[in-house]
């Protein structure tokens, strides 16, 4: 089951148009994406992804504000957080009332002297993916950053999530390539960073760990949410830098995102990593739980 709708984008201080915020969300039937929009042939625009358990949406308010910090970072117009919040809402009521489900917003450049374009797809997703479980083959790889990215070199866009994901998805080609299932970039220091389309977590000493989010990486809405409820059960979570050399010897990793979850790393460039099945059991499903 999926859904397609776009949005006429609101700027940020609009007043909500008579007959509410749903008024500017049409059907995919109903409208087209130019072919000289700058998200399509530039990759000039920001995404976000929601996971949905029975139609409720997960970490909303995260996501939106991680989309408007995207925004700032490229010089997009700021988004009308109210306007996605209605039409997160229209699009997850296209979804099953019980079951799993995606939302992925889009908002981009537009065409030239036309303004911005946005549209949001949502997707019904498996109850339970195998990952969860089952554990991730991950190859590092060298992504060629310096944590250091987003203060010196603020126009390659680290800690944003941009529509140019060319290089996350080589990566995983190369992963596949080496007989793999994923990838963790690693920096010019030698610090673990992030995979493609996930976060790292590490369980080592007794803590929780996670690498800092101003050092290159995307700030990993589902990290957040595995803290939150870590720290309920007696955890010390932190955010610190994780060298890469010191991998082999953690008691446990993690790569998060916000459809898989979480899925523990079952090897590392072909070594086992120490597995924590209950641990990682409790997780998943403190996860998929959230109403928030």
């Amino acid at each position: 089951m999926s859904a397609v709708f776009f949005l006429s984008p609101l700027a940020a201080d609009a007043p909500e148009p008579e007959g509410g915020f749903a008024q500017t969300v049409r059907p995919a039937a109903e409208a087209v994406v130019s072919l000289r929009d700058a998200g399509i042939v530039r990759g000039d625009g920001i995404f976000e992804t929601f996971g949905v358990v029975n139609r409720s949406i997960q970490a909303e308010t995260a996501h939106l504000n991680r989309l408007a910090r995207s925004a700032r970072l490229l010089d997009l117009p700021a988004p009308h957080l109210d306007q996605w919040r209605a039409a997160l809402a229209i699009a997850a009521d296209t979804l099953p009332e019980t079951g799993t489900g995606s939302l992925r917003l889009s908002l981009t450049r537009g065409v030239p002297g036309e303004g911005p374009s946005a549209w949001l797809a949502a997707d019904e997703t498996p109850a339970d993916l195998p990952e969860r479980h089952s554990g991730l083959a991950v190859v590092s790889l060298e992504r060629g950053l310096s944590v250091h990215a987003s203060e010196r070199t603020p126009w390659l866009l680290a800690g944003a999530k941009t529509l140019s994901y060319a290089i996350n998805m080589a990566a995983l080609r190369e992963a596949a390539s080496r007989g793999a299932d994923d990838v963790l970039f690693i920096s010019t220091e030698g610090l673990a960073l992030e995979g493609p389309t996930s976060s790292l977590l590490v369980y080592t000493d007794g803590e929780f760990v996670s690498p800092p989010r101003d050092e290159a990486i995307l700030a990993g809405t589902t990290v957040d949410a595995a803290f939150e409820w870590l720290r309920t059960q007696g955890y010390t979570c932190v955010y610190r830098q994780i060298p890469a050399v010191s991998l082999g010897s953690v008691d446990g990793a993690w790569l998060l995102s916000s459809v898989r979850m979480a899925a523990p790393i079952r090897t590392l460039d072909g070594q086992p990593v120490t597995q924590q099945p209950e641990l990682n059991e409790s997780l998943v499903h403190a996860l998929l739980a959230r109403t928030h």
